[in-house]
């Protein structure tokens, strides 16, 4: 089966102060966000000149798949678009068509199920078609990837280096994206009974333990950003963090296994919020690096690439058909948000 290119689809940030409120705009438009959040959530950019690190480390990321493709002989130009800022999946599609692109491939920065980080990745390139219009590409999109052997060795080799560093008994806590407990309900085939997307986190953070070697551990979330109403998947970082020093747990490291790179929820909620609250309390904490940055995720990368190069049959998340095109219907619908 033959394809032209690849399309690297992520999130994307803003790249310096002024892009930082429209970008959040675009981030929660429709969805209900108090201001007063947004503001503070702009704050955390500031903290940083303004700057997300995301673009940075997906054009990393990108040179890495580059070089991997070429060790391996394959010819595959990758372009860059995200949902939530520039460069956008339109331009990038676009650029597509213009250079005579049939048929590419999309890798979606996410590893896991659910709306914001499977479902919604479809519809960005459902939107970036048709906004290129007759003669944009077929885009095909890569599968999930939560389980696939290299993610899990890339997070067990970065926690078991988070956990020598402390000292004595330490607390394995693994940390992915809150979202509404509704979304996760609704999240993967409705056959299947939802909730993929928590079952999924759960899943690899339980293979990285068994790969460390550690068998208690739990499970917790960050980064909430919607209405106090709205409830979402807790214990949050910061809440458990507090729980286990009450409990007597003098240390702690923390897997941020939802996540992929050293984005700016990362480092904010984990290296400073997190972080900060273990050190007022007299706790040890360390946290594990993300995969994305490490060259060998390239390989990962390509294997996914290699499954429909060499049309091999693709392995599927918990059930899910990822194949470019929208989910089955009620398959990972977003949440309803609730009338005020």
């Amino acid at each position: 089966m033959k394809f032209d290119a690849l399309l690297w689809l992520s999130f994307g940030g803003p790249e310096g102060p002024d892009d930082v409120m429209p970008f959040l705009e675009n981030v929660t438009r429709g969805r209900g966000v108090p201001r007063e959040r947004l503001l503070e959530v702009a704050e955390h950019y500031h903290h940083f000149g303004g700057v997300s690190p995301i673009n940075e480390l997906n054009r990393a990321a990108i040179a890495d798949v580059e070089a991997e493709l070429a060790k391996q002989g394959v010819e595959l130009p990758i372009y860059f678009g995200n949902r939530n800022w520039k460069p956008y999946a339109e331009d990038a599609v676009a650029g597509m068509k213009r250079d005579g692109v049939q048929r590419a491939l999309v890798f979606a920065t996410s590893a896991y199920g659910g709306y914001s980080s499977c479902r919604q990745y479809d519809e960005d390139i459902v939107r970036a078609r048709a906004a290129v219009g007759d003669g944009a590409p077929e885009l095909v999109k890569l599968r999930h990837f939560y389980d696939h052997p290299r993610f899990i060795e890339l997070f067990a080799e970065s926690t078991r280096n988070a956990l020598a560093t402390l000292e004595g008994d330490a607390r394995l806590v693994f940390v992915a994206h809150s979202i509404p407990t509704a979304a996760d309900r609704a999240a993967g085939p409705p056959e299947l009974g939802g909730h993929l997307y928590s079952r999924q986190i759960a899943d690899a953070a339980a293979k990285v333990a068994e790969a460390v070697g550690v068998a208690e551990f739990d499970v917790v979330w960050q980064s909430r950003s919607g209405p106090p109403s709205v409830p979402w998947l807790e214990p949050d970082i910061v809440d458990h963090i507090e729980a286990l020093h009450a409990a007597g747990v003098r240390a702690v490291a923390v897997c941020p296994v939802g996540f992929v790179s050293d984005h700016l929820e990362v480092i904010w909620d984990l290296d400073n919020e997190a972080a900060d609250r273990a050190k007022e309390l007299g706790m040890g904490f360390a946290r594990a690096a993300t995969p994305g940055q490490d060259p060998r995720f390239a390989e990962l990368v390509v294997d996914l690439i290699r499954e429909h190069l060499d049309d091999a049959e693709s392995a599927r998340g918990l059930g899910c058909t990822v194949n470019g095109e929208l989910c089955a219907v009620g398959c990972c619908a977003p949440a309803r948000r609730p009338r005020d």
